[in-house]
C-alpha cells in the first residue's frame, strides 16, 4: 500500500538521483552543490531523506575524483546483488532479457525519447531520466512497478553499508513505497556467473529458469506516454 495518496512533483530530483547513480566522472563530481540545491529546492523528499543525501553528497565531494570512481566500479559493477541494470535483477542471462530490452526501448522511442550510444534502456539512471519526464502520478506509477528491484538493491547497498543505499531509499519514497529488510543472496564468483548450464539440464544460473520453474517477469509500461526532454537521452 503506497504511503502517500498524492505524488508530489519530483522531475527534478528524479534527474538528479539519475545524476548521482551516474558514473562519477569530474564533470559530474564538479555539479554536486548544484544537484543538493535542487534536491531542497523541489522538496520532493521528506527532510531525513534529504538529508541522507546530502551526506552522499559531502562524502563523493570529500573524496579525489580516481578514487570515487574506482569505488563506484567496485560497488556498481562488482556483483549482480548492487547492479544498476534492472533486468538483471529479473531475467539475469535469459533470453527473455532481450525482448524486454526491446519493449522498454520503444516504450522511450513512443515518448519521443532516444538512447545515445552506447546507453542500455534498463540502466537505472536512463530509467529515472524517462520517470522524470511523465506526470507526477505517471512517474509515481511508473516507479512503483519497479520498487522490488530498487527495494533489492537497496538492501543490498545497506548490507556493504553503502551511503548509497540512500539513492534507492529516495527512489522507494517517490513511488510511494516502504524499504523493507530483504535477504540478500551472496555474490557468485565470476567464473560460475559465466559457467556453461549442464546440457539438456534447462538453466538454474540467476535469471534462467527450467521448464519447472516460475518464469521471470517482463517490466514493461502499461502505455507509452508523452514526455518531454532528459537529461541523459537524446531527443
Amino acid at each position: 500500500m503506497s504511503l502517500f495518496n498524492t505524488a508530489p512533483q519530483a522531475s527534478k530530483s528524479l534527474r538528479v538521483l539519475a545524476l548521482m547513480l551516474g558514473y562519477p566522472d569530474a564533470q559530474l563530481c564538479s555539479h554536486l552543490p548544484d544537484m543538493r540545491a535542487a534536491l531542497h529546492e523541489e522538496r520532493a523528499l521528506a527532510a531525513p531523506r534529504l538529508a541522507e543525501l546530502d551526506a552522499l553528497i559531502v562524502a563523493l565531494g570529500r573524496k579525489a575524483v580516481l578514487e570515487v570512481e574506482a569505488d563506484y566500479v567496485e560497488l556498481f559493477d562488482r556483483g549482480r546483488a548492487t547492479s544498476l541494470h534492472l533486468f538483471e535483477h529479473v531475467h539475469g542471462d535469459s533470453r527473455d532479457r532481450g525482448p524486454a530490452m526491446i519493449d522498454l526501448t520503444k516504450t522511450y522511442e513512443q515518448a519521443g525519447l532516444f538512447l545515445g550510444e552506447g546507453e542500455l534502456p534498463d540502466f537505472l539512471p536512463v530509467v529515472l531520466e524517462f520517470a522524470s519526464t511523465l506526470e507526477p502520478r505517471q512517474a509515481r506509477e511508473f516507479l512503483g512497478e519497479m520498487a522490488h528491484i530498487f527495494n533489492a538493491i537497496f538492501a543490498a547497498l545497506q548490507k556493504r553499508e553503502s551511503p548509497y543505499a540512500a539513492v534507492l531509499g529516495a527512489l522507494l519514497e517517490l513511488a510511494g513505497e516502504k524499504a523493507s529488510s530483504v535477504e540478500v543472496a551472496a555474490d557468485e564468483p565470476i567464473d560460475a556467473v559465466w559457467e556453461e548450464p549442464v546440457v539438456f539440464d534447462g538453466c538454474s544460473s540467476k535469471g534462467q529458469s527450467r521448464p519447472d520453474q516460475a518464469q521471470p517477469i517482463h517490466i514493461v509500461p502499461r502505455a507509452a506516454r508523452p514526455a518531454g526532454s532528459s537529461t541523459g537521452a537524446q531527443q
